[in-house]
C-alpha cells in the first residue's frame, strides 16, 4: 500500500460503507491485500488497485466508479441482489463485451437502485458481467421497454 498511515485507505473504506453499504470497505479494501493507490497531481487517490487488479476509481465528486473487480468483490461480500441489475440471456454476449445493457431486457433489479448508482449487471444465473451505472430508477427499469438501463462501463470480457 503507498499510503504510509492508513488514513486514506480508511476514508476509502468509509465512502465504499456509505455508498454500497456496511461491509463494503472491508470487502473491496481487504486489510491482508495488498492495495496500491494511484494518486492525481493533487496527491488526491484516483485509482485503487488490490492484489493487482483495478477495483474502483475514486472520482472528484467522492463517489467510486466499479471495476469489474470491485464487482466481483461486491457481489461476494454483500446481499446477491444489492445494487444488482439482472438481464436476460440475450443480453449476455453483450453486456459481458462492455456494450450497454437495455430495460427492455431487465428481468429483475434492486429495488433500492437509483438512476446514476454504480451497479453490477448479471445473467440469469447471476454470474457477474459487467458493472457501470443505472440510467434509470428500479421501477422504471421494469417498466420501460425501450431506453438504456444501465450504462455499462466494463465488461468481463475486457478484462480477460
Amino acid at each position: 500500500m503507498t499510503d504510509s498511515d492508513g488514513s486514506d485507505l480508511a476514508d476509502l473504506r468509509v465512502v465504499a460503507d456509505y455508498q454500497f453499504g456496511a461491509g463494503a470497505g472491508d470487502a473491496l479494501f481487504p486489510a491482508a491485500a495488498d492495495i496500491e493507490l494511484s494518486r492525481s497531481r493533487s496527491g488526491r487517490p484516483r485509482q485503487v488497485y488490490v492484489d493487482g487488479e483495478r477495483v474502483v476509481s475514486y472520482g472528484t465528486d467522492g463517489r467510486f466508479t466499479l471495476g469489474v473487480s470491485g464487482g466481483r468483490r461486491l457481489r461476494a461480500a454483500l446481499d446477491e441482489s444489492a445494487y444488482t441489475v439482472t438481464v436476460g440471456d440475450e443480453s449476455i454476449p453483450f453486456v459481458s463485451d462492455g456494450k450497454n445493457a437495455f430495460a427492455k431486457f431487465v428481468t429483475a433489479v434492486d429495488p433500492d437502485v437509483r438512476s446514476g448508482d454504480e451497479v453490477c449487471v448479471v445473467g440469469p444465473d447471476g454470474e457477474l458481467l459487467g458493472v457501470g451505472r443505472a440510467e434509470l430508477s428500479a421501477d422504471a427499469m421494469l417498466d420501460f421497454e425501450t431506453g438504456m438501463a444501465v450504462r455499462v462501463r466494463e465488461g468481463v470480457g475486457s478484462d480477460e
